[in-house]
């Protein structure tokens, strides 16, 4: 058998005993839900239960079967079987060949489990499940009755215990490292690729894990939301903006930062309001206090001001592991999800003025009985050079 042990830097970033405790918790959920089992696809919430990172899992779907009162089950891929087995904490594995015998496979392992005629859960708003996939197996299972549990896993997940908090304060601390290699390399001339390459490299040094750049852009470019690298160089009198977190056993610690190379009057001002926003927003903070009442108070700071338009999306998001996932608490207009000490968010306030710039910052906070604990070291305000 392929273990973690015999295949170099492989294995699950946390003991068993975590991915145990964190399935108790979710099979708890299902049983309040009045659930008889619960179908896991989306891929963040696999990482979260089994400690797979869920790259095979991008193809086709990789259901994690979950029955009260019995261990889990992985049905996957057998091509990923080797990865499975060395990255994850999950003892029985299920294989099948391609897409064609998914749900024959799947619909076998829910029989067995002695589903058919009752009723499971499945992540139907969730990525990593095509309509496709569902129809295959209720036309081989049509007694199955299917129900939307897309926000039970999710749920679960918002909520961190202590080992989960270190580890987003272990990659906030890469963050803070990346956002400082960018405002020293920001000049006159440098290229977007070259940013990059210079944070990954100060990163590195510095003994960070990982770290994910989101995006990078110079002057014109940051009116394109989530910019991919190219050669296009920095300029006088340009704004820059960075969305990078770093990674740490699978948790991320993102940030938004925004810097001037001289002057630019739309985005400087932008930047201004998002900070207003922003600082709106984590003084909301709280347990007991709703998503949607941590949106309003940034959106109104925004709706009173010379750019009243200037926010068109959600303040924020439920982060960890993974950076997001689809079914995530969102701090939104009138959402009802109460936040509850040691939840984690993070909360991009990204504006946007009349010449189409978008342009601010954001910070991850965690939830604390006191209001919100800002994990980052580095400060909101626009960076000058």
């Amino acid at each position: 058998m392929t273990t973690s042990e015999s295949i170099p830097f492989t294995g699950a970033p946390f003991p068993k005993s975590e991915y145990e405790r964190r399935q108790k918790k979710v099979l708890d959920e299902i049983v309040r839900s009045e659930l008889d089992a619960l179908v896991v696809t989306a891929h963040g919430h696999l990482q979260y239960l089994s400690g797979y990172d869920g790259m095979g899992a991008y193809f086709m779907p990789f259901p994690l079967i979950l029955v009260p009162g019995r261990a889990p089950i992985y049905v996957v891929r057998e091509y990923e079987f080797t990865g499975v087995r060395a990255e994850s904490r999950i003892d029985e594995l299920v294989g099948y060949t391609e897409q064609p015998d998914f749900a024959k496979v799947a619909a076998d392992v829910l029989r067995r489990l002695g589903l058919a005629g009752k009723k499971v859960g499945f992540e139907l708003g969730c990525w990593g499940l095509a309509p496709a996939d569902v129809y295959a197996l209720q036309t081989l299972m049509p007694e199955m009755k299917i129900a939307d549990a897309s926000r039970l896993v999710s749920s679960v997940m918002a909520v961190k215990n202590e080992l989960e908090i270190n580890a987003m304060r272990h990659a906030m601390a890469a963050t803070d490292v990346a956002v400082r290699a960018f405002q020293r390399s920001l000049r006159a001339g440098i290229s977007e690729a070259e940013m990059a390459v210079a944070i990954q490299s100060e990163v590195t040094k510095s003994g960070g894990e990982d770290v994910r750049l989101v995006s990078v852009g110079f002057g014109e470019r940051t009116k394109l939301p989530h910019t991919k690298l190219t050669r296009h160089p920095m300029g006088n009198n340009e704004p820059a903006m960075v969305e990078v977190g770093g990674i740490k056993q699978g948790y991320a610690g993102p940030l938004v930062r925004g810097a001037v190379l001289g002057k630019h009057a739309e985005t400087e001002t932008l930047h201004a309001l998002a900070e207003e926003a922003l600082e709106a927003a984590i003084a909301a903070i709280k347990p007991g206090v709703t998503a949607g009442e941590v949106d309003a108070a940034a959106r109104r700071v925004i709706e009173r001001s010379v750019r009243p338009k200037a926010l068109n999306h959600r303040v924020g998001y439920q982060t960890g592991s993974p950076w997001g996932e689809r079914g995530n608490i969102s701090l939104e207009p009138s959402a009802l999800d109460v936040l509850q000490a040691n939840m984690t968010v993070h909360m991009p306030v990204i504006l946007i003025g009349e010449g189409r710039y978008l342009f601010g910052c954001s910070e991850t906070v965690l939830v604390t009985e006191r209001g919100a604990e800002i994990l980052s070291g580095t400060p909101h305000t626009l960076y000058r050079a």
